[in-house]
């Protein structure tokens, strides 16, 4: 209840003001000047529509025609002029308002190039021509006065009023009193523009009124539009009073003719509005290009003070010019530390090429580049860093000027993906290992013949296999059980092993009880050498087999080898050694065959299934 009626009676003190306000520049206008150079009290109400919701325009027009019809009275108009000019002049401001502020949410904005137009066009022009037409028709029909003459006067005073009032009323209107009255904020400049402004008004010796022009700009550059608006209204008023009564530079033209000296103050006072309404213009649009680029400049330092990138610029020399707030203590170095290094002083000695390459790379023209490498921290040590560099052009020329560097900390990246590598290869090598003997299996055996076929075919060099089998396996595992059977397998894998001693060479489990050697490079010659040799470490090795003849664990080699032709494969190979083992078996085991017994040389034109009888050794 109580905030109701603190509204209602604000808006009862506003309706008031406005009522008195334009009573009072309806009378002054008449007392000073006849009222025929500037009409104030349109520009005041129309200012005052313009800031008000749309819901209280009745009110404010009553409030306006109330002052119009008192201040009539006040200087003694004729009722019928009364009766004329004060219902147009409310309507005219309504008009113009309506034009200009179709919605409550549009509100007037003297700093923007499109609403002046408009304001210009509506309220300035169109209104009030039209408004002038009408009251110079009745004038001319009720009172009998000269058409051209009331069109003109009326016009001219109320397009001058809109054009000099509205903007100063505004700007008041929406300032606190207190600010408008402030002598730091706007007396202590108008009241020294007052003064000058009298002095240059006020004589007609040296005619220097355009002195004025530049003290309204700098009033604009310090107060606004509002202030100088409300300086040009003083310069309106001031060389109205000494030119009605024939002072000032402006009535040296009364000798030409009457109306001259009116019709030059008004176009004075004018292009003063015009000329203001530009610059503030300008002045917006530079101001709204200062405040975005100081939204970007904060935008900027707070992504570069809360980001955990450490940003830097430099030079293609390594001079570095910025170094962002998440360089301080990076590596254990100051900010400032870090300002102080050339680009690759902290580099890794073994990244270093890689680091100075790019940077020619970028120098040469390319865009950017991404960089893993290594930098050295304050105790010493060296920390994983990826670096993400990026040209810095010239806007105009596009020509390369520096490097953006946006480094990054991935010590902790580094370590896990060495992590996942060494787990990569742990599975791989379980994927690839068999579970019983720990030697390859049979997957990995595939993988790596297939290689060594195809190296030996380009190589042009022999390739030789050995397949091992325990002899009477089934009956050891009948007589001594699976678990005697899987450790009499491991001895023949651990034995196998320790005759091979070659890296290259691969031993695997073939499958059940049979295993395979892979000798890449290897002659006929020494792949039999190496088959016999595991025959006889097995017999050596001695472990107990009463349902062997020789009352031992033995093994039986087939030994095959080739070289590699175009439309074979490694089935070619293993097809031989099978041959070979059968062999070696059908002679009665515990030895080694081989599918061929001619040189390696004589080898290369045997073809698989060929008819060659094998040898036992």
């Amino acid at each position: 209840m109580l905030a109701c009626c603190a509204r209602r009676g604000g808006l009862a003190l506003r309706l008031a003001v406005c009522a008195i306000s334009i009573a009072l520049a309806t009378a002054l206008a008449g007392i000073v000047y006849d009222g025929y150079l500037i009409w104030v009290a349109n520009g005041v109400l129309l200012a005052y529509l313009l800031l008000a919701p749309r819901n209280r325009w009745p009110a404010y027009l009553c409030a306006g025609l109330l002052g119009h019809l008192a201040g009539n009275v006040l200087i003694h108009t004729p009722w019928q002029l009364t009766a004329i000019v004060a219902p147009l002049d409310v309507g005219e401001a309504l008009l113009s308002a309506s034009l200009l502020r179709p919605r409550s949410a549009i509100l007037p904005r003297f700093t923007s190039g499109a609403y002046i137009i408009r304001f210009l066009a509506f309220a300035v022009l169109a209104v009030p021509l039209t408004t002038a037409f009408f009251g110079a028709l009745l004038q001319a029909l009720w009172l009998h006065t000269a058409f051209g003459s009331a069109f003109y006067d009326w016009a001219s005073a109320d397009s001058l009023g809109a054009c000099v009032v509205t903007p100063a009323c505004v700007a008041i209107f929406r300032a606190s009193l207190r600010n408008s009255l402030s002598p730091q904020q706007n007396w202590l400049y108008l009241l020294p523009f007052t003064a000058v402004a009298i002095i240059l008004l006020s004589q007609s010796r040296v005619p220097l009124p355009f002195l004025l022009y530049p003290l309204l700009v700098l009033i604009l550059l310090r107060l606004g539009l509002g202030s100088a608006a409300m300086a040009a209204l003083l310069v309106a008023a001031i060389g109205s009073w000494f030119t009605v009564r024939g002072q000032g530079p402006f009535a040296i033209t009364r000798l030409v003719s009457p109306l001259d000296p009116a019709v030059i103050l008004q176009l004075f006072v004018a292009s003063a509005m015009f000329m203001l309404y530009g610059i503030s213009v300008v002045l917006e649009n530079l101001r709204a290009t200062e405040r975005r680029l100081q939204q970007i400049a904060a935008l900027h330092k707070l992504v570069m003070d809360n980001s955990r990138d450490v940003i830097i610029m430099a030079d293609f020399e390594g001079n570095r010019s910025f170094v962002s707030a998440a360089g301080a203590n990076w590596g254990g170095w100051s900010q400032d530390e870090l300002l102080s290094f050339h680009s690759l002083d902290l580099v890794h000695p073994d990244d270093f090429s890689k680091m100075k390459d790019t940077i020619l790379a970028l120098r040469s023209g390319s865009d950017g580049a991404l960089v893993e490498c290594r930098a050295r921290t304050r105790d010493g040590g060296y920390i994983w860093i990826e670096a993400s560099l990026r040209t810095i052009r010239d806007s105009a020329t596009g020509l390369p000027l520096g490097i953006l560097n946006s480094i990054r900390e991935i010590t902790e990246r580094k370590r896990a993906e060495q992590q996942l590598a060494e787990a990569y290869h742990a599975v791989e090598a379980l994927a690839g290992t068999d579970a019983l003997t720990g030697l390859a299996n049979r997957r990995r055996f595939d993988e790596c013949i297939t290689t060594e076929w195809r190296r030996a075919l380009r190589d042009r060099k022999p390739i030789s296999l050995l397949l091992i089998d325990a002899d009477y396996f089934k009956s050891y595992n009948d007589t001594y059980g699976h678990l005697r059977g899987d450790y009499c397998l491991k001895q023949i894998a651990s034995i196998t092993q320790s005759v091979i001693l070659r890296p290259g060479d691969l031993v695997a489990r073939f499958g059940g009880e049979e295993f395979a050697v892979i000798l890449p490079s290897t002659p006929n010659q020494a792949a039999m050498r190496i088959a016999r040799e595991i025959t006889i470490a097995m017999s050596d090795r001695k472990l107990l087999h009463c349902a062997n003849p020789l009352g031992v664990l033995t093994v039986s080699v087939g030994c095959a080898t080739l070289f590699p032709q175009l439309g074979q494969n490694g089935s070619s190979l293993i097809e031989c050694a099978d041959k070979a083992l059968y062999e070696a078996k059908r002679a009665g085991r515990n030895r080694a065959c081989n599918y061929n017994a001619q040189d390696a040389s004589s080898l290369a034109g045997a073809q698989p299934g060929a008819t060659i009888e094998p040898k036992t050794a």
